[in-house]
Parts: structure tokens; C-alpha cells; sequence
């Protein structure tokens, strides 16, 4: 009987299987090859599911969007989960979400000198404006009474914020255990809250 292949799972595998070779080599040394030998398959087998490299990394920024978009989403659905928690599930708190951050730093890295690569991170920003945008309605509800342009600015710093820890982590990650991320994000949101109230 031939074995049934689930090819949404493989594509799956194939896109994590990038974000580790990318965030392990960085964005150039992550070739087709590579992340096929990495994976356990042929650079053919890879080529049935994607056509270029560029296609897998946008699987893989799709995919890193899915998991951040299910935590936020599992820790929304806690009655008791405030904004701090929720936002922490964006931070490299663990091995997964390190691989994550460093994916997207090795992404960063190679924005500017590529046109295609700019509009893919457009989009991105695009999307984590609309997660966060969310969190901060659900879990907190007093920014709904600030005027829009500076709900607007806050939300923004948040996630500049967040990406300038995520950054940091990556790079000194001895230097930014997880307690010290999540203590950092605190400040920040009580810091924002006394600029928006006061």
C-alpha cells in the first residue's frame, strides 16, 4: 500500500526546517541545499513544494506569523491574561521563539539591498500591527479612550520596541534571560502609560 503523503505537512516541515538553517547561518548560506540536508530530503524533493528560495522564506515568515498569531490568539482567550503576557509571547523566550527572532533578524539584514524582500517586510509590518493592534484592545481596554494618533503611536512603540528587544536577545542572548526581556516590556508599557494618561 503506498505510503500517503500529507504535502501541507511536508511544505510545513520544509519552511521551520528554513528558519533553522537561516537563523543557524544567516540569510545567504541558507541555500536550497542546505535547508534540504537539514530537512532529510532531496533538493529535488524541496523543489517539488517550492519553486525558489525566496518562496520558502516567505513560507517560513508565513508560518513564523501563524505561530506568533496562535499564541497571542491562546493567551487572549485567558480571562486573567493581561497585556504584558500576551505581548511576552512575541519575545525569544524559549529555543522555538529564539529561532524565530533570529530568523527575522537574518531577514532584516537583507531588506534594504532587495526590492522583493521590501515588500514582503511591508506586509509583515502590516500584520503584526493588526495582532498587536488587537491585543491592545482586548487586554487593554483604557487605551480605547486615548485619541487615535496617540493609540496610534503607542502601538507603534510597542512593536519597535519589541523588535529592538527581540534584536538584543539574539544577539546577547546571556545578557537577556527571559525575566530581563519580560521586566523590560513592563517598564516600557508602564512608561507608555503614563505618557498616554498624563
Amino acid at each position: 500500500m503506498p505510503k500517503i503523503v500529507d504535502h501541507e505537512q511536508r511544505r510545513e516541515e520544509i519552511a521551520q526546517v528554513a528558519c533553522q538553517v537561516v537563523a543557524e547561518y544567516g540569510f545567504r548560506q541558507a541555500t536550497i541545499a542546505r535547508i534540504a540536508r537539514t530537512a532529510g530530503y532531496t533538493t529535488g524533493m524541496v523543489a517539488h513544494y517550492y519553486d525558489s528560495k525566496q518562496d520558502i522564506i516567505l513560507a517560513a515568515l508565513r508560518l513564523i506569523l501563524k505561530r506568533i498569531e496562535e499564541r497571542l490568539q491562546r493567551r487572549q482567550g485567558e480571562g486573567d491574561a493581561d497585556l504584558l503576557a500576551v505581548l511576552s509571547e512575541a519575545l525569544a523566550l524559549d529555543k522555538q521563539r529564539f529561532i524565530e527572532c533570529a530568523f527575522w533578524m537574518a531577514f532584516w539584514g537583507q531588506v534594504s539591498a532587495d526590492k522583493t524582500l521590501k515588500r514582503l517586510n511591508a506586509w509583515v509590518h502590516r500584520e503584526y500591527m493588526r495582532l498587536f493592534e488587537r491585543c491592545f484592545a482586548t487586554h487593554w481596554p483604557r487605551s480605547s479612550r486615548w485619541p487615535k494618533p496617540r493609540r496610534e503611536q503607542a502601538l507603534r512603540s510597542v512593536v519597535t520596541f519589541i523588535n529592538g528587544l527581540t534584536a538584543s536577545a539574539v544577539t546577547s542572548p546571556a545578557d537577556w534571560p527571559a525575566a530581563t526581556q519580560i521586566a523590560q516590556l513592563r517598564l516600557q508599557l508602564e512608561l507608555l502609560q503614563q505618557w498616554a494618561e498624563g
